[in-house]
This record gives C-alpha cells, structure tokens and sequence, in this order.
C-alpha cells in the first residue's frame, strides 16, 4: 500500500495513524502542496479533488481520509474498530461526519489560520472548535472512547485535529476528558504522532 500525504495534515495523518496502528505495512509518499503538486494532472488522476491523502492499494486509488478508514478496516477485517451491528456502525459513522463537518470548520479550519496562512475569520473559527470539542468532552464524561469501551475509527477520524487545536488558538485546558482522551490514544501501540508546528498557543514552546 502507497499513501500520498501531507505531513502537516491532519486528514493525512488520520490515514496514516489507523495504518500504523493496525501494524499494516505501506509506502508514504510526501505531496508537495507549497509546489501544487496535488494540482498537478497526474495527482488529479488520483483524486480529481486535488486533496491528500489518497490510498493505492494495488490497482485501487482512495482518496478521502474518512473513506480510507473505512476501507482498511473493511479490508482487514477489522470489525472491533469498525462494527458491523447496525446501530454501533451508525454510532461510528456519526463521528465520521464529525471529523469531516464540525471538525473540519472548527479546530481544522482554526489551524489552517495560524500553519496556512489561509483567510478565515479565526473568532468564529475558535469559537466554533470550542463547541464541538465541548460536546465532545460532554460525551466522554465516564468513558474511555467515544463509541466502544476500546477505539474505533471514530476515534482515530478525531484526534489528530483535536490534538493540534491548540496552534489554531484553540485552548484545551478546559477539557479534562479531552485530554485523557488523546492520552489514551497516544499510549495505544503503534500510534505515531502528528508532527507538531509552532503555531498559535504552541509558538514558542
């Protein structure tokens, strides 16, 4: 398996995370997105999107981060981090459209602000990855991990932005069931971390 990423994304890392957690083998290979290589034509024959990461497992190609979850999982037969009873597969499926809606416009989009340069509006930007990381802590309160009593995709589909919300500005410090939260994430074996920048709350430290 190849995995065309970015190491200062967090959908790529989200990828590779699941990929190193489950102890699969496979190739990363960097996008150069300050060079528009992810624009480039052979790129957009992967991902007409011109987004990272893609996923080529032999002669198949998929891109989008949440999709790449998904599939590994199916493919390895991974049913403790992506079931197959019906309601707990909706559960999972429900923080799937987290990661791609509220935490994208949240601490995503707060994030892009401070590595990017990219030209939103940061208060509402904050303010929007502080409700959904509250809700997220609410959820937590007396559990380990947000679906099962053990990760699941859902899990792997949250952490790498909530994990770097603070160089988008967005403080954690009010979250302590966040907090255990990526800590245990961070102690499963095989986790590889997001590499970190220092940006936001994070300059300088």
């Amino acid at each position: 398996m190849k995995l065309y990423h970015h190491p200062l994304s967090g959908h790529s890392h989200r990828a590779h995370l699941f990929l190193s957690l489950l102890g699969i083998e496979h190739e990363l290979i960097e996008v150069d997105l300050a060079a528009a290589a992810h624009k480039a034509p052979e790129f957009l024959k992967l991902n007409r999107f011109g987004q990272v990461p893609v996923l080529i497992d032999g002669d198949v190609a998929i891109p989008d981060s949440n999709a790449i979850l998904v599939y590994v999982a199916r493919k390895f037969g991974k049913t403790d981090w992506l079931p197959q009873t019906p309601a707990l597969e909706a559960a999972v499926q429900r923080w799937l459209s987290v990661a791609a809606g509220e935490i994208a416009y949240g601490p995503a989009a707060a994030r892009l602000i401070t590595v990017f340069g990219a030209k939103f509006n940061a208060e509402e930007t904050i303010a929007r990855a502080h409700r959904i990381i509250k809700l997220i802590d609410d959820e937590l309160a007396g559990r380990e991990f947000l679906v099962l009593s053990h990760p699941t995709i859902a899990d792997v589909a949250l952490y790498s932005y909530i994990a770097r919300a603070p160089e988008g500005n967005v403080d954690l410090s009010f979250y302590p069931n966040v907090d255990a939260w990526l800590r245990r994430i961070e102690a499963l074996p095989g986790f590889v971390a997001f590499r970190k920048t220092p940006a936001g709350l994070t300059a300088g430290h």
